[in-house]
């Protein structure tokens, strides 16, 4: 749950925004439940009461044009929907009556030079992501070959010297040891790095670096949709839970969403950077349709059945058992 006043303030100078009245409403809360996909905000509609109303030009002329008991009662039916903020556009000022009623219910009342349509589209990009769904995951978030990939696994594994190879490959970095991940539309999350630690990378034995400074600015990313996981495990556990081909892709769940997942064993002797590579490129080849096992067992398939005498090939899954000439 998070205040009004915080997105006011943190957008007043953006939107040249002017508090005229309902100063103290700037303590009402805001939720996903007051804001439903695209009517976080919009034009005057006493319809749908529970979004920021913004009056724009057509609406103060028309409001210019009635009667003061029609204003008074448009007013009152405004107030009773209890928006979460009323915007005047244009540098409208706004009828002494809104005023009044906006400080009696402790409703904010704004006003910015902008137009009706600039604020409207701006504030609904910026509040669909300001109440986005979000966690913290622990890790080394990448862009490798224009994927996001999280880098995680227990501690000691060696997430950061891989990250800081993958650098030094010309990939870039996200964020180090901690990242924020939010749910910035149905299918779509997205990953940044924590203000405090921005382009740092804590290495072991060398210290704290300053990625940017060292490698330059093409090093660093300030965000990346999340597409891959992969997970470091040391090899000797690996070989006791898991087998050596895996027959379905893996997933891991992030904020209600399914993303694919890459187990990576950890062993001297091991070029974790290439690996992590390859996983890559063939998740990428999975997305576009292309899984090189499947094509694998169905080239096996061809083949024992062409010991057999030539049978007719069956695609795999098929429901068509299969006549060897066996009673």
């Amino acid at each position: 749950m998070k205040q009004l006043k915080e997105l006011i303030e943190a957008n007043r100078n953006k939107l040249k925004l002017d508090w005229l009245a309902g100063l103290n409403g700037g303590e009402r809360h805001l939720d996903l439940q007051c804001f439903a996909s695209s009517d976080l905000v919009g034009h005057l509609n006493t319809i749908h009461p529970g979004r920021i109303q913004v009056f724009g030009r057509q609406e103060i002329e028309y409001f210019a044009r009635i009667s003061d008991a029609r204003k008074q009662n448009q007013i009152d039916k405004l107030v009773e929907g209890e928006p979460p903020a009323i915007i005047v556009a244009e540098s409208f000022q706004p009828h002494s009556l809104l005023k009044e009623a906006c400080d009696k219910a402790n409703i904010p009342l704004l006003a910015t030079p902008l137009s009706a349509a600039e604020i409207i589209d701006f504030l609904r990009v910026y509040i669909n992501k300001w109440l986005a769904p979000s966690t913290m995951m622990h890790g080394v978030f990448m862009d490798v070959l224009g994927m996001g990939v999280l880098i995680c696994g227990e501690s000691g594994l060696g997430k950061s010297e891989l990250g800081l190879e993958l650098i030094s490959r010309g990939h870039g970095l996200v964020a180090d040891d901690v990242v924020e991940f939010s749910r910035v539309a149905p299918n779509y999350i997205e990953g940044r790095c924590p203000e405090l630690i921005r382009n740092l990378m804590e290495v072991r034995g060398v210290g704290l670096l300053d990625i940017k400074a060292i490698f330059g600015e093409t090093a660093v990313r300030r965000k990346m949709r999340l597409k891959l996981i992969v997970h470091l495990v040391r090899k000797a556990s690996l070989e006791l839970h898991q087998e050596r081909l895996v027959t379905e892709q893996q997933y891991q769940e992030v904020l209600g969403l399914p993303i694919r997942k890459a187990i990576l064993p950890v062993a001297a002797g091991r070029n974790l950077a290439v690996l992590l590579e390859a996983a890559v490129r063939n998740s990428i080849l999975q997305m576009r349709g292309i899984n090189t096992l499947d094509e694998f067992m169905i080239r096996q398939q061809k083949a024992m059945l062409s010991e057999l005498g030539g049978i007719e090939y069956l695609p795999v899954g098929s429901d068509t058992d299969l006549d060897l000439g066996h009673d």
